[in-house]
């Protein structure tokens, strides 16, 4: 990439307390952004095993269905014809790289892994569905649907996630401002970015879905609002029937 890259210097929220907002983002309130933005594209990896029988699939080094090596390759057509990506930073996550690497050769823009961008650990619920760890764990699952502080068994709460998620963005916003980014990752980090952007509360985290390969597009300003353009688009798998 080549241009100068400038210092950030976002204006920050407090920090998220138990029940309450997200971490803060680059941005406060609504008022008007003056300069240009920061793009954000957040891709979600293609289907996996576990993901198509809606089980938790946390740090496993999970591959790609033949339907989910399809859908990687529709939406790097789609991005392809998009132009202007800057640079791919994707989950260091099997099912993420699979997907980023499929962007990056129709694309032409580097790739590297940031661990910030892996998913949420579920720890003993790897594998499970909800109903199974349910009957295992029903009190710690209960505890976990209510409370972003609670973790699974062995696991990463999302309190801690997003620390970790909004330590990435920090870092990727600071080095790469005013480029267009495409960050190839997984349900719970792409969800904590969308709330961060909206300011949204925690809660939100479980009030909207992501399918896989989805698209959601954010832009960040230093000195205004942060913007989401999109989310969970999936017109580039309708099209191919994908």
């Amino acid at each position: 990439m080549s241009g100068e890259v400038r210092e950030a210097d976002p204006v920050r929220e407090p920090d998220a307390e138990p029940g309450g907002s997200t971490a803060a983002g680059p941005a406060r309130g609504w008022n008007p952004a003056q300069g240009q933005a920061t793009t954000t594209l957040l891709l979600r990896h293609g289907e996996t095993p576990l993901s198509a029988e809606r089980r938790f699939a946390g740090r496993g080094e999970i591959p790609l269905t033949a339907p989910g090596l399809r859908q990687a390759a529709a939406a790097a057509d789609r991005l392809a014809a998009r132009r202007g990506i800057d640079l791919i930073v994707s989950s260091p996550l099997l099912r993420a790289r699979q997907t980023a690497e499929a962007v990056a050769r129709a694309t032409g823009a580097p790739l590297q892994a940031d661990d910030g961008l892996a998913e949420l650990d579920f720890g003993d619920w790897e594998g499970l569905t909800i109903a199974e760890a349910s009957q295992r764990w029903p009190a710690e699952v209960t505890t976990w649907l209510g409370n972003v502080d609670a973790a699974p068994p062995g696991g990463e709460s999302f309190a801690a996630a997003i620390i970790r998620v909004g330590a990435a963005l920090d870092r990727l916003l600071a080095a790469h401002q005013f480029r267009t980014l495409l960050l190839v990752s997984h349900v719970s980090p792409i969800k904590i970015a969308v709330c961060r952007a909206l300011l949204a509360p925690p809660a939100t985290l479980f009030r909207f879905q992501l399918d896989v390969a989805s698209l959601c597009e954010i832009d960040w300003y230093a000195d205004g609002p942060a913007v989401v353009r999109s989310l969970n688009d999936t017109a580039h798998l309708r099209q191919d029937g994908r």
